[in-house]
């Protein structure tokens, strides 16, 4: 069976240029550049490369990248260096929203034990939180502002460069850019922000590699002790393979961007319209202002669980959320914010696409999803009694 993988959000397969870069310091440069011998003068040499490339592909300075094990990693190390230093001037308020990856959402519960206090600004129904709704909440012990780029779930592009211009001056901003990076053009200065997350395996790049980009002037804490790795800022050997490769992925999917946005926001487009077309169905988040390559449903009357068995049986790979929480019975948080009850949020379907789909993937994943809707609603209980005019439609 020939497999349609639309889960891109979840992770992506390597590029062939991603594993041409890798393979070399696996075999053959697998020194540690903190020797001072050949060997490791070689890595060291590549390590710099790739984070002077990387540097360039979203607009920084070679010194203001610090690598890490992903984009987890990469908010975790972003909100505490940020805390602290603010901490010490007595600054303990921190700005998010309530969309935000786990890796945001947990880290601050985890800044709240240890006495911050921090305020989650509600959305809109696509999923947006405005600048002016954090002008508003700025207080004078603010210590910082976390708002993502781009949703992982529903692909809601957020107004970050607006939201960058209302802190500037005012208070630290950082923003997950892990969905955007590699898929909508980026730059760091022209963005204004203090510090972006980026993750390798979301842009054709190997897992267990990100970045985190911290402005001049900055100097992030040093959450993982041991060696003074990274300018003494994260310690561990530097995974030289992965980065190498995580540089070369990110290169070409940023020099691809204008190839690959039409072609992605057309099969987007036509998914949207397709899937649209099921009675009782809904989109998630913005129609327009939305990743090129991200589609999210909700189907009422139906399980999303029993939805991607069934579409997985079919040769379809999807999700229904984050991957990060995909065992959880919980419906998503993200849904349930943009004010989906939780019956229609069960219900959901998120297909994230790559330019290796087709629009013969697209009508084929269109078709499967309306017959598996149609054979899930004709078993289900709830939906006769939708039907039977026992219950309320909540999407009409």
């Amino acid at each position: 069976m020939n497999r349609i993988y639309v889960d891109n959000a979840a992770t992506t397969k390597m590029s062939k240029a991603a594993v041409a870069a890798m393979l070399p310091y696996l075999e053959e440069g697998y020194g540690n550049p903190s020797s001072l011998h050949t060997v490791g003068q070689q890595a060291a040499e590549a390590l710099f490369k790739a984070r002077q490339s990387i540097a360039e592909s979203i607009g920084a300075d070679v010194k203001e990248i610090y690598f890490t094990s992903g984009g987890s990693e990469a908010d975790n190390q972003a909100l505490i260096s940020a805390a602290e230093a603010s901490a010490r001037k007595g600054k303990k308020h921190i700005i998010s929203q309530k969309t935000e990856h786990h890796a945001i959402l947990h880290t601050l519960k985890k800044l709240e034990k240890q006495g911050f206090e921090v305020e989650l600004l509600d959305v809109d129904g696509d999923g947006n939180v405005t600048p002016e709704q954090v002008r508003d909440a700025i207080r004078e012990d603010t210590a910082l502002v976390t708002i993502m780029t781009a949703n992982n779930e529903i692909g809601t592009i957020m107004p970050i460069k607006e939201i960058a211009a209302v802190c500037k001056g005012k208070v630290l901003f950082h923003t997950d850019a892990v969905q955007a990076v590699g898929h909508i053009p980026l730059d760091v200065h022209d963005i204004g922000c203090d510090m972006l997350s980026l993750s390798a395996h979301k842009f054709h790049g190997p897992k267990g590699v990100g970045a985190l980009y911290v402005r001049k002037g900055l100097m992030p804490s040093c959450i993982i002790e041991g060696g003074a790795q990274e300018r003494g800022r994260r310690a561990g050997t530097e995974n030289i393979a992965g980065i190498v490769s995580m540089a070369a992925a990110l290169k070409e999917a940023v020099e691809k961007i204008p190839e690959n946005t039409p072609k992605l926001t057309a099969m987007r487009d036509r998914l949207i319209e397709g899937l649209s077309g099921i009675p009782h169905s809904i989109l998630n988040g913005s129609k327009n202002n939305r990743l090129p390559a991200s589609v999210n449903m909700c189907f009422e009357g139906i399980e999303g669980e029993s939805l991607l068995l069934l579409l997985d049986a079919k040769g379809i790979c999807a999700s229904s959320g984050s991957a990060c929480t995909s065992g959880s019975l919980d419906p998503s948080h993200v849904l349930l914010a943009i004010g989906r009850p939780h019956e229609v949020a069960h219900g959901s379907l998120r297909l994230s696409l790559s330019e290796e789909n087709t629009p013969e993937d697209v009508e084929f994943i269109i078709k499967s999803t309306k017959e598996v809707v149609e054979y899930l609603r004709n078993m289900s209980p709830i939906w006769q009694d939708l039907q039977e005019g026992k219950r309320k439609y909540v999407i009409q």
